[in-house]
């Protein structure tokens, strides 16, 4: 997958020459009022005033050019790229995919763009069918361009959601359909925030990596994750200093990725499950995530998540129709545990759970009797 900015060009880029017109200019007006968002280019042709290229909360960006979404030329001329790009990778992230939306285009910079994704996605599988578009997008706008043509968007809501740490917020997140959650790109880390062995301490991480990557969607890892480290690199080195590996971390995501290779959570179907009190006035049912995965070949995952730093008690009805009258086997994967527990029990009361803070189980169903 290659990394395609949408949105602007660098300082030296070719266009600047011959096609200046593909760029956003401004007037020595806009510089005065603004002097951090414009530039003055030399030419061959003469001097241009360009713009930076921004979104419409921040200062421009000093090292970029603003691409004219406004000119059908310069929407002709991304297309070519990108088509061209199509015949050399399986796909493109494309950064800050939102920011070339006709409605986020006009408030930036005051002028009327056409659409631009539709046609793009379009007129590039036409010469290249099952090519991956991947967008980096905030500010709610995933469902938007899920509808305008691609195949996974950022999923920046449950990572924040997940910092507050509180399980409420993250549980009502996966409410949604499915059509929408299997397109959405999840991470607990990249290379624009903190290293998630910063931003979530020991336990807390582990949680929230289990819910990240135990829910539907692409799972999306960030290099020097699985070994905990915690210096934030710029794009713009292209080294990091050595650290010392998080044996605990480590250890962790060893397991977690090896789960990740069975094809129930695939290829399976995923289920939000119900997590009810243990008695009445019991809220820390409420700290509870849990999900279900069932396989095409009948197999059964069963994701646990205490997101509270306190003991809960729940029970958790098991997404089975009829348990039988003999015993199931409940193993963890995650932490070397199995328990058996009566089928009319689980199907008459579901399965009781009381599980330290910020805990994860994962685990496999199986009849036994």
């Amino acid at each position: 997958m290659l990394d395609f900015v949408p949105n602007h060009m660098a300082l030296d880029h070719p266009w600047i020459e011959d096609h200046s017109d593909l760029f956003v200019g401004g007037t020595e007006l806009d510089l005065a009022r603004a002097p951090q968002n414009y530039i003055w280019i030399k030419r061959k042709r003469g001097d241009l005033l360009l713009a930076h290229g921004r979104d419409p909360y921040f200062s421009g960006w000093p090292d970029t050019l603003q691409l004219n979404y406004a000119n059908p030329a310069t929407q002709e001329a991304m297309i070519a790229e990108l088509v061209k790009i199509a015949g050399q990778c399986d796909g493109v992230r494309c950064d800050m995919a939102m920011l070339v939306l006709p409605d986020v285009f006009e408030r930036t910079w005051g002028q009327k763009a056409p659409l631009f994704w539709p046609k793009a996605t379009r007129r590039v599988r036409e010469r290249t069918p099952g090519f991956c578009f991947m967008a980096e997008v905030y500010w709610d706008l995933e469902w938007t361009l899920q509808q305008q043509g691609f195949d996974y968007t950022y999923d920046k809501r449950l990572y924040d959601r997940l910092q507050e740490r509180r399980a409420r917020p993250v549980r009502e997140h996966f409410c949604a359909g499915l059509e929408y959650q299997t397109k959405m790109a999840r991470f607990l880390e990249n290379h624009d925030e903190p290293r998630a062995a910063v931003t979530f301490p020991a336990g807390v991480h582990e949680a929230a990596a289990a819910i990240t990557f135990l829910s539907p969607g692409l799972r999306f890892f960030h290099q020097g994750q699985f070994r905990g480290r915690k210096k934030r690199v710029s794009p713009h080195l292209g080294r990091g200093p050595d650290e010392p590996v998080e044996p605990t971390i480590a250890k962790f995501y060893d397991r977690l990725l090896e789960i990740l290779k069975q094809p129930a959570l695939r290829d399976g179907q995923w289920q939000l499950l119900e997590c009810k009190p243990a008695w009445d006035g019991n809220w820390t049912s409420d700290c509870f995530l849990a999900f279900a995965w069932q396989g095409a070949g009948g197999e059964r995952l069963l994701a646990i998540v205490n997101y509270a730093g306190n003991q809960s008690q729940c029970y958790v009805r098991l997404p089975i129709a009829e348990m039988g009258k003999g015993k199931w086997r409940l193993r963890d994967q995650l932490n070397d545990l199995a328990y058996e527990r009566n089928g009319k029990d689980l199907q008459t009361h579901g399965l009781y759970l009381d599980v330290p803070g910020w805990q994860t189980h994962v685990f496999s169903l199986a009849e036994i009797a």
